[in-house]
This record gives C-alpha cells, structure tokens and sequence, in this order.
C-alpha cells in the first residue's frame, strides 16, 4: 500500500463494502455520462460491441473460477465486456477462461440491455454467430450484428468497430493490477476494470477544453 493510506485492511474493508453495494460501478457509470456528454454524445449509448479477452490467472484464483482457453492458449479467466462506440464500458462479466463468448454474451448483454434502455445495435465477431443473434432480436429488442472476417484476409486483422474494443483491452493490460487476474472473486475482478476505467474517464474529464481564438 502507499505511505499515505491507512492499514490495507482498513482500505479493503472500505473495498469489499463498496463492491458489494454496488458503489464502484455507480461512479464509474455516473463519469461515463459526463464524459460522453462533454464530447457531445448523449448520456445514453445507443450502440457498443462486444468481445472477451482472456487473462493468466494468479495462483490466488481457484479452480471453480478459472479455465483453460484452447485459442489462446491461457489459463485464467475471460473478461467479457460491452462497449459504447467511443469505447467506454457499458458493462463487464469474468467467468473462468473456457466459458464459451455466446453462453457469456447472453447473460452480459441482458444485463446491459437492461441498464441502457435506448441501447439498440451492438456489433460483435464470428465468436457470436449463432442462436444467440435471434435471441437478442427476440427476447432483448437489440440488433447483434456481425462483422465477419473477408475470405481474402490474412493473418492478423482489425475488423470494422473491432478496433474500438481492442483498444479498451490495451488500456487494462496497462494497468498493473489488470495485467493479470489477481483476484479470488469475480466479483472483485470485476471491480477493478471499472476501477481502471474510471481513472481513465476522470483523467478525460479533468483536461482543460482548448481556448478558441
């Protein structure tokens, strides 16, 4: 801990309280309305992508909560997450790394359907094909829609609006507690990308609009 916070358990106390009644996510979703105001959006996204990004876990995380993903390959978790188009996060689930992006995708995207009302278009790989499209449509009123990869293509590409959640994963990857899953509870983990996504919107928030001439 730094020299100028309290005792550590003192500081998780004031952790483990917020992270249970939900004040973390509640700041965190209170910035994102400012930021995307100041830029002149509307506080309430109409569109995101989705995508997951798996992560080592650390000897901490057991084995009810953590999985091998045969793609990457990783032993961890997956954190899958649902952005706005100017790549601020709408929302985040982390499940042990072999659970599967539709099974994932079908609880995360109702619970953001369900907090972003206007939410009506969200963009998502090949990873999302499926059922799980006419599930959206049917039982969430939400477009998924599916930027496939051109037959043509080759080797490592960024697809159209994938580039907007990537860059969300390079941001977490930067920061030191993120870089792997340090934590025993999801819950927890989860916390702390909103965490780390609420320095950034405070930082945006913070610089000085340019004088105009």
């Amino acid at each position: 801990m730094p020299a100028d916070f309290p005792p550590w358990d003192r500081v998780y106390a004031f952790f483990r309280r917020w992270r249970d009644h939900g004040l973390v996510k509640e700041f965190h979703d209170r910035l994102r309305a400012q930021a995307r105001e100041k830029v002149g959006r509307d506080a309430e996204p109409t569109a995101g992508v989705i995508d997951s990004q798996s992560v080592k876990a650390d000897a901490v995380v057991g084995a009810d909560s953590r999985g091998f993903d045969g793609g990457k390959p990783v032993n961890g978790r997956r954190r899958h997450v649902v952005v706005d188009t100017l790549g601020m996060l709408l929302g985040v689930m982390v499940t042990a790394a072999d659970v599967g992006d539709r099974a994932a995708a079908r609880v995360l995207l109702e619970q953001v359907a369900d907090a972003h009302h206007r939410l009506a278009l969200v963009w998502a790989d090949g990873g999302y094909t499926g059922s799980l499209v006419e599930y959206c449509l049917a039982t969430l009123a939400l477009v998924l829609a599916i930027v496939k990869r051109g037959d043509d293509m080759r080797g490592f590409v960024v697809l159209p609006k994938r580039w907007i959640v990537e860059r969300l994963f390079a941001h977490l990857m930067r920061t030191r507690r993120l870089a792997r899953d340090y934590e025993r509870r999801t819950t927890s983990a989860e916390v702390m990308v909103y965490w780390s996504m609420t320095l950034l919107m405070t930082r945006r928030l913070a610089r000085s609009r340019p004088q105009q001439a």
